[in-house]
């Protein structure tokens, strides 16, 4: 099933692979969350590019985010993702790993552990 391509990112112009090795082990870009729809833009975009093109789609939609909103937010439906991914879920401060609002949007509620980009 190796349906490995390699293609030209439309974003910075860079070789890279992209596709699924084989039914268990899918490409790359299924490690991040499905919050793009093929159809919106040019072909595929490197990783480096793919994952700051999330980040940005996912910051512009964690500003709609109240804490009403939040109850009822797109990404407690998405499928649930094992891997936790630096820059999407979360940042390192002094050693420490800190929460941003989207890993908390999928989780769906508050934990009240006061965390400091608590959506909720």
């Amino acid at each position: 099933m190796n349906s490995i391509k390699t293609k030209v990112c439309s974003g910075c112009e860079s070789s890279f692979t992209c596709g699924d090795i084989s039914a268990e082990s899918k490409c790359w870009c299924n490690d991040f969350p499905p919050i793009f729809n093929l159809s919106e833009g040019n072909d595929c975009l490197c990783p480096v590019c793919f994952k700051e093109a999330c980040e940005d789609k996912i910051d512009a939609y964690v500003e709609t985010i109240t804490p009403q909103k939040a109850l009822t937010n797109k990404a407690i439906s998405l499928p649930k993702q094992e891997k936790l991914i630096e820059g999407i879920d979360y940042y390192l401060e002094n050693g420490n790993y800190v929460f941003k609002a989207w890993f908390h949007l999928k989780r769906g509620t508050c934990c009240g552990n006061d965390c400091r980009h608590c959506p909720y």
